[in-house]
């Protein structure tokens, strides 16, 4: 095996919800010579379904069923050719899901493949097929027998946020936190942004209420859970500063004076991270033991077979997959091979 081949990931690819904009974006893709040499890429769709969605965008996607040099690998869908009704949430496209995301850890547990990524879905599609979760994290988790720290980490060029507390209703969140998760957030974050090639990331931790709690006055959460977790977590020996507003704290952020973000909650660090790079923004599965990743946009149903799809996220989060699944080779690999 050449050092080219063993580190070249192996990398599992699902068109996402078909009901969306994620076959175009998955055709888009994997039309350009360049993709197809990053990875060796397993699609979960039939030739009949990469035809149809590369000739709505006016793309060839060179394909085969075995591996070859700038040739997708097909390796089909147990619920491929099936009707799906498109532009609209369907449990025919929360099913699709679902089963081309089991398939894809199944190529993982027999050592097949080194990442994973999926194209954008719908959640209440998902529930109406059966998952009973939360959200996927929680599925994947259960699907992998993991119950380690998880956490969705979002990505913008410069800058990487992971959640305290992620799919939850905003009244559930203050009970979420603790200075034990607050840790593990942090954790987890300070190891994603170091593996990315940051020797010491520097770190801040959100508040949970208005000006942090303004010393007791507006909630104890900062004095009895978050800044707990952040004095732990310095004394591991991890860059954490915290817990700041977080109506001003992105504003630091955004301007390079940190490496990531510990937020509270899914949309204290959404709102702010679509502002900053909505056509750049990637999620990953963290603390999973595969990496997963996927474009941080929805399924964008309004635009469906309009061909207007942005694949700016898309190639982003491609590129983090195959970033991280090569990573996940390496480690495998000698690197005397």
């Amino acid at each position: 095996m050449t050092m080219t081949e063993a580190t070249r990931p192996r990398l599992a690819l699902t068109l996402g919800d078909l009901s969306g904009v994620g076959p175009e974006l998955a055709m888009k893709l994997l039309a350009v010579e360049e993709n197809r040499e990053k990875a060796e890429i397993y699609l979960l769709a039939s030739q009949t379904e990469v035809d149809r969605f590369a000739a709505e965008v006016g793309v060839q996607v060179p394909t085969a069923t075995e591996p070859g040099p700038g040739l997708v690998t097909l390796v089909g869908s147990k619920l491929a050719d099936r009707p799906v009704e498109r532009g609209v949430a369907s449990t025919a496209g929360g099913a699709r899901v679902l089963q081309d995301l089991l398939d894809c850890l199944d190529l993982y547990k027999q050592g097949k493949v080194d990442s994973i990524m999926f194209l954008s879905l719908n959640k209440s599609a998902l529930h109406d097929a059966g998952m009973h979760e939360e959200d996927e994290l929680r599925w994947f988790a259960k699907e992998l027998d993991h119950d380690g720290v998880t956490s969705e980490l979002n990505f913008v060029p410069g800058l990487t946020t992971s959640r305290v507390t992620s799919h939850c209703a905003i009244k559930e969140v203050p009970e979420r936190i603790s200075a034990r998760s607050v840790l593990d957030a942090i954790r987890l974050l300070n190891d994603v942004v170091s593996a990315n090639g940051i020797e010491k990331p520097r770190l801040a931790v959100c508040a949970l209420n208005p000006h942090a709690g303004e010393s007791g006055q507006f909630g104890r959460e900062e004095i009895d859970h978050i800044a707990p977790g952040v004095r732990l977590a310095q004394v591991e020996g991890i860059d954490a500063m915290g817990p700041y507003p977080c109506d001003t704290i992105f504003i630091a952020a955004r301007d390079g004076e940190y490496d990531g973000v510990v937020t509270m909650y899914h949309d204290q660090g959404q709102i702010a991270m679509k502002l900053m790079g909505f056509d750049q923004g990637v999620t990953v599965q963290g603390g999973l033991p595969v990496p997963i990743a996927t474009p941080a946009h929805g399924t964008a149903y309004g635009i469906v077979g309009q061909n207007r799809a942005n694949l700016g996220p898309t190639q982003r989060a491609f590129d983090i997959a195959v970033q991280l699944g090569r990573r996940s080779l390496r480690e495998r690999v000698p690197a005397t091979v």
